[in-house]
C-alpha cells in the first residue's frame, strides 16, 4: 500500500482506514478518547483546494469514520471540526477533520464550547510533534494529554482497522 502523508509526514502505520481518496488516522495526543483525523489522501492545504470527488468521498468517510468511532467509544455524539486556513487555527498545511467522541454524560468538556480551545491548542503543537515521529512524541506542554508513542499510535490503529474490516464483512463488501 503506497505511503499515507498528512502534509510531509508519513502516517501509514497511525492509518486505520482508507477510502480511495481520504483515510482516518489516530491522533499523536488526542483531547478525548478516540479522537482521530480523517483525511484526503492527496495533499491539499485547504477544502477549496479539493476536487469535487476528494471532496465528496472525504467527508463520506468523516459520516463513516464517525459512525463507527461513536460505536466503539459508546459516544452519544461527535464534535467534527476542521481549522481550513492560518487564519481558523490550522498549522498544518493538508486538510484535515477532527472527530471527537462524545458523552452526555462524563464528557471530559462539562460546557461543550470549551472543546473549542482545547481543539486550537491541540492544532498549534501539531507541526512539531509531528516532526519527532517516530522517537517517542514530544508534545506541547498540556498536561492533561499525555503524548504518545508511535508504537502506541500503531496498535490503536490496528484495533480500531478490526471494526471497519468486521463492518465490511457484515455489510458484504
Amino acid at each position: 500500500m503506497a505511503a499515507l502523508l498528512f502534509s510531509t509526514f508519513d502516517v501509514s502505520r497511525q492509518a486505520f482506514y482508507r477510502s480511495g481518496l481520504a483515510a482516518a488516522i489516530v491522533n499523536l495526543k488526542p483531547i478525548v478518547p478516540g479522537h482521530v483525523l480523517v483525511i484526503p489522501t492527496r495533499v491539499v492545504p485547504r477544502l477549496a483546494d479539493l476536487k469535487h470527488d476528494e471532496l465528496a468521498s472525504l467527508m463520506a468517510s468523516v459520516q463513516h469514520v464517525g459512525r463507527v468511532i461513536e460505536r466503539v467509544y459508546a459516544a452519544d455524539g461527535l464534535t467534527i471540526a476542521c481549522q481550513d486556513g492560518k487564519a481558523a487555527g490550522q498549522t498544518v498545511p493538508h486538510v484535515h477533520f477532527h472527530l471527537l467522541p462524545r458523552k452526555l454524560q462524563g464528557d471530559r468538556f462539562a460546557n461543550n464550547d470549551d472543546v473549542y480551545p482545547a481543539l486550537e491548542r491541540s492544532e498549534g503543537g501539531l507541526p512539531s510533534a509531528l516532526r519527532q515521529v517516530p522517537q517517542p512524541l514530544q508534545m506541547d506542554a498540556d498536561e492533561e494529554r499525555k503524548p504518545r508513542t508511535l508504537e502506541d499510535m500503531e496498535k490503536e490503529a490496528k484495533w480500531l482497522q478490526t471494526f471497519f474490516e468486521q463492518a465490511e464483512s457484515d455489510s458484504g463488501s
